[in-house]
């Protein structure tokens, strides 16, 4: 196992290597064990030149572990020889979505880790001719490269978003290292294939981004337009929640990362089947092709204001196979759900963990 501890401040700027090629068009498929710890001698520490970062975590310096293709930033709270919780952000947000939901999770004895994403914060390839793959499969498989670096065998999974899609990936996939579940809206696991029938127009609609970015306009304004995009979404996606532009603009700073714009493209365009992924993550896909169903202990949540396009919990119900749960979390809650409601979506963690 390597790591690398650096300044979070000192990134090197990569190149952007997205370089589609055209497939077929399709659109995209919507959508106990012991506790683990961490061995003592795998656990990187901040350097005291790292202070700098404080000001963009509530959890101090950022910590920094090589995991998989990724040198990836993350947060840390709680015991380090407690019980572990990943938690996963999603588009366009970033790991202050758990500013105040980790605390709660800590003062119960928790270990959480929040990782900034693939071409997120201070997260960077390691080498620069890696392709920028935004593909789902990667994406999952970038938890699993994170979680052995630093020798955790086993965790309780969180996410929404992009990170829920995630989580739901790694539990259906690898489900003896997952604990627990909790999943924002639910079974996000698709394919390229699933979409081929067009949604009705209402839904099509809610997708409009997504056929944006499919082309070249699309791309170059999302690069030239990032944060206020980014906000618009956030304005769309929840649209009863009062965020100020102080709680925006402390998450937009994540996007600034030089991967960003690829790493959205690529994802976007895969689920169209515009764009083609990379052969080491195809048997993966081959397997959410077949809509695995999750066996681990799940809670899924939905916020009843959320203006994002997702699935009806009665959909997707019986994807969970195991001990399961669905709660609608009210209060004029929208997509991000953590940092709308933390309390619930903590409560979710800790409910989950003792199915």
């Amino acid at each position: 196992m390597k790591m690398a501890l650096r300044n979070s401040n000192t990134g090197k700027t990569r190149r952007h290597l997205v370089g589609p090629s055209i497939l077929a068009l399709t659109l995209f498929g919507v959508f106990g064990a012991a506790h683990a710890q961490t061995s003592a001698t795998a656990q990187p520490t901040a350097s005291p030149a790292e202070t700098s970062q404080a000001a963009h975590s509530p959890f101090g310096p950022l910590k920094h572990v090589n995991a998989g293709l990724l040198d990836v930033a993350y947060a840390e709270t709680g015991p380090a020889n407690g019980p572990v919780v990943i938690l996963l952000h999603g588009w366009p947000y970033d790991i202050h979505s758990y500013d105040d939901v980790a605390p709660l999770l800590a003062a119960k004895g928790y270990r959480v880790l929040m990782p900034y994403a693939r071409g997120y914060g201070d997260t960077h390839f390691l080498s620069e001719k890696t392709l920028r793959n935004g593909q789902p499969a990667a994406l999952a498989s970038d938890v699993i490269d994170f979680m052995d670096a630093l020798k955790i065998k086993q965790a309780v999974l969180g996410g929404y978003d992009w990170g829920a899609r995630s989580a739901d990936i790694v539990s259906a996939l690898w489900p003896e290292r997952v604990k627990a579940l909790v999943s924002v809206s639910g079974y996000l696991i698709g394919n390229q294939a699933a979409g081929k029938n067009p949604l009705p127009p209402k839904a099509e609609l809610q997708w409009w981004y997504q056929f944006y970015f499919a082309t070249d306009r699309g791309r170059a304004g999302y690069e030239r337009n990032t944060h206020d995009f980014a906000k618009l979404i956030w304005q769309l996606a929840s649209p009863k929640w009062a965020f100020d532009d102080a709680t925006f603009d402390r998450s937009a700073k994540a996007l600034d990362n030089p991967d960003h714009v690829d790493i959205t493209v690529f994802n976007y365009r895969w689920r169209l089947g515009l764009v083609q992924g990379e052969s080491r993550y195809e048997a993966l896909e081959q397997k959410l092709a077949t809509a695995p169903s999750i066996s681990v202990p799940t809670i899924t949540l939905e916020g009843d204001a959320n203006g994002a396009p997702h699935p009806a919990p009665e959909d997707y119900a019986k994807r969970f196979t195991g001990k399961y749960e669905f709660r609608l979390i009210n209060g004029g809650i929208g997509h991000n759900l953590p940092q709308e409601d933390p309390q619930a979506f903590a409560k979710a963690v800790i409910d989950a963990d003792h199915l």
